[in-house]
């Protein structure tokens, strides 16, 4: 078989590159690595990224740190990654509005992100539950009790971590399943939430469980429901909002660590092997039911796999339901 000048230099160019990203993967990391958060510090999404910012650099060798790029319903850091240099030292952990956002905030493209396209993958670290909770005001102990006030022409306003998450889309489904209208008010984050949820100043909040787990406890917020399809082993007592009458009402949440499109394989190989053993910590397993998540791991193809299903489910969901940033 005859093989011509081009293939030949194109077979060559292949190797060469396969060669340079073999050699930068032998010796990754040789400097420190930036574990991206898109939102405020003081969240559960924080939190979760400095616990393993921590463990990655005791078995890295090497100081990860965390750095906080809130902004734009979480546009602005994922953009940032999306757009770093794809050498395994620009990382994103991330919730899942990761993939929701895009969708609702209309931004131009310079500013935005493909959540299909523009990244690799890492490790699906987490899946988290959604809670349905209120202030202890209001009086709202069920989803029946909201319906009926709201049904009553009583004013109320829920809290979500920002336009296009989960959280906001959950409530309108919620809203339109019950025919009701609960006003959204975005904020920044999970942690944002929080103290207005607090003083009252908003009704209700869509937030995860770990960011208001000691404030159920204490009697300060009620939880009301759980948005997931099914009851979670960290609040077996809680019923979710199918079974309490609205079954179509199903939406959970999930994280996972991304790196930027282009990121060579073994530095990915490397990075999910070390993301498994550190999920499996039984430090770290007690640390993250406090967060009120449950560790998932596995290959990068289960983050893509949840990344995708939840595009294709959703998208659908913030058209028919009309979605749009407040």
């Amino acid at each position: 078989m005859k093989i011509d000048r081009r293939q030949l230099m194109a077979v060559a160019l292949a190797a060469g590159a396969a060669f340079a990203g073999s050699a930068m993967a032998d010796a990754y990391p040789e400097k420190t690595i930036s574990l991206v958060v898109a939102y405020p510090p003081g969240g559960d999404s924080d939190a979760t990224a400095r616990l393993f910012a921590d463990k990655l650099s005791q078995r890295l060798k090497q100081t990860v740190i965390v750095e906080n790029k809130p902004g734009a319903g979480g546009t602005l850091g994922n953009t940032l990654v999306a757009s770093a240099r794809p050498d395994g030292y620009t990382l994103l952990f991330t919730p899942n509005p990761f993939t929701t956002a895009p969708m609702v905030l209309k931004l131009a493209s310079s500013a935005t992100y493909d959540p299909l396209k523009d990244f690799e993958p890492v490790i699906l670290t987490a899946m988290q539950s959604v809670l349905l909770v209120t202030h202890p005001d209001t009086g709202i102990k069920t989803v029946a009790d909201l319906v009926a006030q709201a049904k009553a022409g009583k004013p109320l306003t829920y809290a979500s971590p920002g336009a296009g998450s989960p959280m906001h889309i959950a409530a309108e489904w919620l809203n339109r399943a019950a025919g009701i209208q609960v006003q959204h008010i975005p904020f920044r984050g999970v942690g944002p939430m929080i103290p207005d949820m607090l003083a009252g100043r908003v009704s209700m909040g869509y937030p995860t469980l770990g960011a208001v787990e000691q404030h159920l406890k204490s009697g300060k917020l009620v939880a009301v429901a759980l948005t997931d399809d099914e009851r979670s082993p960290l609040m077996p007592q809680l019923r979710t909002v199918a079974e309490q009458g609205y079954p179509e009402v199903k939406l959970g949440a999930w994280n996972g660590i991304f790196a930027p499109k282009g990121t060579p394989p073994a530095v990915i190989r490397l990075l999910n092997e070390h993301m498994n053993e550190i999920l499996r910590m039984p430090d770290v397993v007690e640390k993250m039911a406090s967060f009120g998540s449950r560790p998932v791991g596995g290959k990068p193809e289960a983050l893509a796999k949840i990344n995708a299903d939840d595009f294709a489910r959703l998208s659908t969901l913030v058209k028919d339901l009309n979605i749009q940033a407040d």
